[in-house]
């Protein structure tokens, strides 16, 4: 088996021909890659569900919308906390309760004491669910189009507006990617 170079931190944002329904539009934050699989959360599908009704002492600290997130379509009854903490990218010293994952980016140990990261976080998104993948499979999937990989930035994990993170993560890039943003949401009504 060939070496796998680490996403981990990168967004995987779901092509036009992408034809799974879990990932259409989809953008997704890698928390973990390397020979073994892959692992990451969906940034922009919020359901209906307040974070509050599920976590109540996570809530104050979650960003708007207020909102558990469908991280993907495996594990669904389970909760995953993604966190970014302002400087946490420097060296400093991580907060208890806080994994960096990627520069300021990190999990949230959602069994621990919301006060513990309170002072700490700068933004908190809720997951139901993850989107995985086996050894190889995330490769293969690279190698038949079906995700562009981009450099991932803090705002993604927190944006206010998820339902327009797609194209607003395609339209920053500076090759042919910012064109892929303006692909109707239905090409057949061109």
């Amino acid at each position: 088996m060939t070496e796998v170079s680490s996403l981990t931190g990168r967004l995987l944002v779901a092509t036009p021909a992408l034809a799974d329904p879990n990932f259409d539009r989809a953008v997704v934050l890698l928390l973990d890659h390397d020979e073994e699989g892959s692992l990451g959360v969906v940034l922009n599908r919020p359901t209906p569900v307040g974070v509050g009704d599920i976590l109540e002492g996570w809530a104050e600290l979650a960003g708007e919308p207020g909102v558990v997130f469908q991280g993907g379509p495996v594990s669904l009854d389970s909760a995953l906390g993604v966190a970014v903490v302002p400087g946490g990218a420097s060296g400093e010293v991580a907060p208890l309760g806080w994994r960096r994952v990627h520069g300021a980016i990190g999990l949230v140990d959602l069994e621990a004491p919301p006060e513990l990261l309170a002072s700490a976080v700068g933004s908190l998104r809720i997951f139901a669910g993850y989107a995985g993948w086996g050894p190889g499979q995330l490769e293969d999937e690279l190698v038949d189009g079906a995700w562009y990989v981009v450099e991932s930035e803090p705002g993604d994990v927190s944006s206010p507006a998820p339902e327009r993170l797609w194209r607003e993560v395609l339209r920053r890039q500076r090759n042919e990617l910012a064109m892929v943003a303006t692909y109707p949401d239905d090409p057949s009504l061109n």
